[in-house]
């Protein structure tokens, strides 16, 4: 019972890490109705611009307050990822948006090979070690051989994928943009058409994707206190895993999605095999295409005419 509750502990942290990178997906899927491969990636970025930020706060500026220097350096990566996620959207999409269907899908694995290759240039092949932060323990239980432990830094990151989360949810439901948003996904041509800016629209989608995808990047080096140049594509493919498990096109699918994929990994790890925890997800992804192709909370795709 004790392996149970500290595996679902693990489960649910890191599910919240691949949820906010899902979200990402989901949205620009649901929005324009492409895969944005590259995300992955800009995830995996976020985390090498947030490490920096870091170690030039604490060991150049000589910022002494780990929470202070923790907070400017997550705004900040939320601020460059962006910018990269803006960036790749005018380059590398808006223009073959009304291309045919495959152009932006090519687009988006070539800007994936070109951030993964750039990043492997400028710092290595080696994992990057960030420093360790947070780490107070509490014991959940205690004795019968095994304790259950909650860290703080668990805690941490339930919290502000929480927040975050409710944040969201606020601006999709209640602001102009979210408004504009759900109009675009539901009739991109319609909406045009009642004065909604489309493409500012698709790109402010893109830079929220960013700054999500930047707070779990330093949500990720946090847990796990290190990076590779190679980060990009597995935890990418394993948050594309949990939006169309969700759902793709919907957001709490995408939230939900993460959190079982974190939750499959972790049991298969604690219980199977660790070795083949990566097989897990890939193999839930088939299924979920062969036989719920719309997902948890997807809706049918229905063609308009």
């Amino acid at each position: 019972m004790e392996i149970f509750l500290q595996q679902l502990i693990n489960g649910v942290t890191l599910g919240s890490i691949y949820g906010l990178i899902a979200i990402g997906y989901t949205m620009v899927f649901g929005i324009i109705g492409m895969v944005n491969f590259a995300h992955g990636d800009i995830f995996m970025l976020s985390t090498f611009i947030a490490l920096i930020l870091f170690l030039a706060l604490t060991q150049i500026l000589g910022v002494s307050s780990v929470a202070l220097s923790f907070v400017l350096a997550m705004v900040a990566a939320m601020a460059l990822t962006s910018l990269w996620s803006y960036m790749l959207e005018r380059l590398a999409y808006r223009r073959l948006r009304k291309s045919f269907r495959l152009a932006p899908l090519i687009s988006a694995i070539g800007a994936s090979i070109f951030l993964s290759n750039l990043v492997y240039v400028l710092q290595g092949p080696r994992n990057r070690p960030a420093p360790s932060l947070f780490d107070a323990v509490i014991k959940v239980t205690h004795g019968g051989g095994y304790d259950v432990t909650l860290s703080a830094k668990q805690i941490l990151i339930v919290l502000v994928t929480a927040l975050l989360l409710a944040a969201f949810w606020v601006v999709v439901q209640k602001t102009p943009l979210g408004r504009a948003q759900r109009a675009c996904a539901q009739d991109m041509r319609m909406a045009a058409l009642l004065g909604i800016d489309v493409d500012r629209t698709i790109s402010f989608t893109f830079v929220i994707g960013g700054a999500l995808a930047a707070v779990a990047g330093v949500l990720y080096i946090l847990y796990y206190g290190v990076v590779n140049s190679g980060d990009g594509f597995i935890p990418g493919v394993k948050a594309f895993t949990a939006a169309v498990l969700g759902g793709i096109g919907s957001l709490p699918g995408a939230v939900v999605g993460g959190l079982l994929i974190g939750l499959i990994e972790t049991f298969w790890a604690a219980y199977i095999s660790s070795d083949y925890k990566d097989v897990a997800a890939f193999s839930i992804l088939a299924a979920t295409l062969v036989f719920m192709p719309s997902g948890l909370f997807g809706r049918p795709d229905v063609e308009k005419v």
